[in-house]
């Protein structure tokens, strides 16, 4: 009896149209029965984000070239179009679901700001295992070809062990040929933060806007980083957990007069 192949919900915060995404369908279409749902537009820095005050729009998109996935456009948020494939549109929970692939990075403090990762870690929270992918390359002309066989690496082990209760992969590629890709290194985030500025203008009308800008600042030192993975060449692979309990902190607390 052949072996049934695993359901894989792929989404992204890019939209449905970016470059990325077609090469993260592309690689999942030779591991499993792929469904596609993503945004109709750009989401990027959504963080988690969902749509309550406005209605939710969801169209079947003809898939080219008659390639054997299904494809979905989704008005609202990357954590929306989780939401709507497991609760409308796929007739199973999927037995893995993958993020991306982002343009650009989602290394250290970054996670927290992007779609593409809450879109993993809302389908981390339904209990499916779940991988965000990301290129440290912003272009819309990114080549995306040496992420291939690392994605393809990556979901094939996970799609084998499953993921610890609770996790989610936070993986981020850098912008190398895969050549010059020394390898997999698993990582702890690393300590970094923006240093925000804020661009200052004034429209025609008198009206004053602004335009955020910043400074990626990283005072972390150590070797078993993300950002020293990736600047060293290496895929970054870091587990990351939803549970937001400071554990560390309730016995403290505990000692105030509450």
């Amino acid at each position: 009896m052949s072996k049934k192949r695993p359901l894989i919900l792929v989404t992204n915060d890019d939209g449905i149209n970016a470059p990325g995404i077609r090469t993260l369908i592309e690689v999942m279409n030779t591991l499993g029965d792929v469904c596609v749902v993503a945004p109709d537009s750009p989401q990027s820095g959504m963080g988690h984000a969902i749509t309550i005050n406005d209605a939710l729009y969801c169209n079947s998109i003809k898939v080219i070239n008659g390639e054997p996935h299904t494809e979905h456009s989704c008005s609202g948020t990357p954590v929306d179009c989780v939401k709507i494939a497991v609760n409308e549109i796929l007739k199973r929970k999927p037995d893995l679901c993958v993020s991306g692939i982002n343009h650009g990075s989602n290394s250290s403090i970054n996670v927290i700001y992007s779609g593409t990762m809450s879109a993993a870690v809302e389908a981390g929270t339904l209990g499916i295992p779940s991988i965000g992918f990301s290129l440290l390359d912003y272009s819309l002309e990114a080549d995306f070809k040496p992420s291939k066989k690392f994605i393809k690496l990556i979901t094939e082990q996970v799609l084998k062990n499953g993921l610890p209760k609770g996790v989610v992969l936070n993986v981020n590629i850098p912008k190398l040929d895969a050549s010059e890709i020394k390898g997999i290194k698993v990582c702890r985030q690393a300590n970094a933060h923006w240093e925000e500025k804020f661009d200052k203008r004034t429209n025609p009308l008198g009206r004053d806007y602004y335009w955020l800008t910043g400074e990626f600042v990283n005072e972390d030192k150590g070797e078993d980083t993300d950002e020293w993975a990736l600047h060293n060449g290496f895929v970054s692979v870091v587990p990351v957990q939803f549970d937001l309990n400071a554990h560390h902190a309730m016995k403290e607390l505990n000692t105030w007069d509450l």
